[in-house]
């Protein structure tokens, strides 16, 4: 089981802006070009990447589906508290 990940993410205040989003990258569209587009957090800037955590370091349900995530895989929208996240796990 591994303990840090590498992951990037979108993050939209709504679940219809996330499922839209969502059908975006489903189409074809590239993750870092939408996250600069979309991306209400700072990393949006640099196309989401959050760089490398380990678990503890993010909130819970972020945690669990950044983990639960296969690399390269992009995750359904996660509720929190900070609104919807699209997660790519990039390593």
């Amino acid at each position: 089981m591994s303990t840090k990940v590498r992951a990037s993410h979108i993050l939209v205040e709504k679940q219809s802006q996330a499922l839209k989003v969502l059908e975006e990258l489903k189409a074809g569209a590239d993750f870092k070009e939408l996250a600069k587009k979309y991306s209400t957090c700072p990393s949006g800037k640099k196309g989401g990447d959050l760089g490398q955590f380990g678990r503890g370091q993010m909130v819970r349900e972020f945690e669990q589906a950044a983990f639960a995530l296969k690399t390269g895989q992009v995750s359904e929208p996660v509720k929190t508290q900070f609104g919807y996240h699209l997660i790519k796990r990039t390593g």
